[in-house]
């Protein structure tokens, strides 16, 4: 039958019930806009999250771990060789923190093409001094440009410059709960005393706050030079390589390889932070289901007016078979309808989506324990926009199979009989 002839029918069909007809486009409309904005809203917010861990983590961490050595001299004796050796309250042997050849384990990581990145770091444990107070705290020596760059250690500094780090010799940004308690603020001087005795003052360039307050209670951060004098150490002196990599997933491959390769210690992102990923992918997979649930409940009222239309057009369908129009042709014609509506629903959904999705972005969200966003954060990816309409047009096209099967196999000499 001609294409021309079954688009007009049921354009007429569509515009002689035009008020169920916009029920139901509205109904996609309603479950597309929902679907795309609380999407946008939870990613958003898990992006917001996973920046505060995940994105501060290293993907794949090289470094020194202390724990008892393997070979105690019991099993290199001769006399015990052929028995069972049980030894307790075994401690950490006295190996160096620092990582072995750091400079050529580095030049050879950032030869490797799955490399985005790498940042060396100095993790020193020391004392703060307040007055006759020793507050417990860690000084974290970086590359200031490393740290920025994979890190986005800039974003969460909130007075002063990450910069001034690298600029300002012996200086040192305090994470915000630990300046609070030392009353310290930038262009102060702090006294650190290290695990040695030994004391060092150092000038407060800058603040920041990642959102963690127990991290910032504790952390604080200076340059690799810096830290390499106040401990007493050589310029090769490096405790952590973090490495950002290309793809996340090959993280725990590549921990797994560096350690064979490098023979240290190396834990990936998936195992340090698995309890924050699991979070994650929870919260996406309920966005999900939310916006596919409000889509079904669409798609039912489509099926719902669609069934009703052939209860009422059993007249017009007769006519159309007895005139010679095949139940293919029926069948396509209640197809169209359907899937006009779930074209103009969801083209409707996705426009009022991305404006509700704008508006929810500009509506200010101010914590003290996020200085530096300003507003609830949003996801635009234009992946969401895809499955909505995508989904959209599968759902209607599901809701329209089955009044237009049944609209294809009525008998037009039943209905013309009974009338």
């Amino acid at each position: 039958m001609n294409t021309k002839i079954i688009v007009s029918i049921a354009s007429a069909m569509l515009m002689a019930r035009w008020r169920q007809t916009l029920v139901a486009a509205i109904g996609v409309t309603f479950g597309i806009t929902m679907f795309i904005s609380l999407l946008g809203f939870m990613n958003g917010l898990n992006t917001l999250l996973d920046g505060l861990m995940l994105n501060r983590s290293p993907h794949v961490r090289l470094y020194n771990d202390a724990k008892p050595s393997l070979h105690q001299p019991i099993n290199r004796s001769e006399t015990f060789k052929n028995s069972y050796a049980f030894i307790h309250s075994v401690k950490a042997n006295n190996s160096r923190k620092a990582l072995y050849n750091s400079d050529a384990i580095a030049q050879a990581v950032k030869k490797d093409k799955r490399v985005l990145g790498i940042a060396p770091k100095i993790t020193a444990q020391v004392f703060f001094n307040e007055g006759i107070l020793d507050i417990t705290g860690v000084i974290n020596g970086v590359d200031i440009a490393a740290e920025s760059a994979l890190f986005h250690f800039g974003d969460y500094v909130n007075n002063g410059k990450a910069s001034d780090l690298q600029i300002v010799n012996n200086s040192i940004i305090l994470g915000s709960g630990l300046a609070k308690k030392m009353m310290a603020y930038p262009g102060e001087v702090i006294q650190v005393t290290t695990a040695s005795g030994k004391q060092f003052p150092l000038k407060v360039v800058a603040l920041f706050q990642s959102g963690v307050q127990e991290f910032d209670n504790v952390h604080s951060y200076a340059s690799i030079s810096t830290v390499q004098k106040i401990l007493g150490e050589p310029a090769n002196y490096i405790t952590d390589l973090q490495i950002k990599l290309v793809d996340l997933k090959m993280a725990p491959q590549v921990a797994i390889e560096y350690a064979q390769l490098f023979e240290v210690d190396a834990e990936d992102i998936q195992t340090a932070n698995a309890q924050f990923e699991t979070g994650s992918s929870v919260r996406t997979l309920i966005s999900y289901a939310v916006g596919i649930t409000l889509l079904v409940v669409a798609g039912f009222g489509i099926y719902n007016i669609l069934n009703m239309m052939i209860y009422e057009k059993m007249d017009s369908i007769a006519i159309l078979k007895a005139t010679g129009f095949s139940g293919v042709d029926v069948k396509r014609i209640f197809l169209l309808i359907a899937l006009t509506i779930g074209l103009a629903g969801g083209s409707a959904g996705v426009l009022l989506g991305y404006t509700l999705s704008s508006i929810i972005d500009q509506i200010p969200f101010r914590t003290a324990a996020l200085p530096t966003v300003t507003t609830y954060p949003v996801d635009f990816s234009a992946v969401y926009y895809f499955i909505a309409i995508l989904f959209s047009l599968t759902t209607t096209y599901f809701a329209g199979f089955l009044p237009a099967r049944k609209a294809s196999k009525i008998d037009p000499v039943i209905i013309i009989r009974g009338k």
